[in-house]
C-alpha cells in the first residue's frame, strides 16, 4: 500500500503521518509512506484543504486529521 500525506510540513501533516504509520501498522499493512509538500503536486491532486491522506493515488481525506481507528477502517 502507496500511502502519500499531502501537506507543507504542518503539525496537523505530522499527526496524519504519524496516525497512518499506527493504524497500518496495527493492522499489518505493508505500506510505503511519502510526504507530498510540493503545492503543484498537491494541487493535481484537488486537494486544496490540507492535511490530506491518498492511499493507492485516491484522496481518502483533506483537512483533517482522521482517528487511527477511522484511518484502519479507509485502509482496509
Amino acid at each position: 500500500m502507496k500511502i502519500q500525506i499531502l501537506g507543507g510540513g504542518c503539525p496537523n501533516c505530522k499527526k496524519l503521518a504519524d496516525a497512518a504509520k499506527e493504524a497500518a501498522g496495527e493492522l499489518g499493512i505493508e505500506f510505503e509512506i511519502e510526504k507530498v509538500t510540493d503545492i503543484n503536486d498537491i494541487i493535481s491532486y484537488g486537494v486544496m484543504m490540507t492535511p490530506a491522506l491518498v492511499i493507492d493515488g485516491e484522496v481518502k481525506v483533506a483537512g483533517k486529521v482522521p482517528s487511527v481507528e477511522v484511518l484502519k477502517r479507509l485502509f482496509l
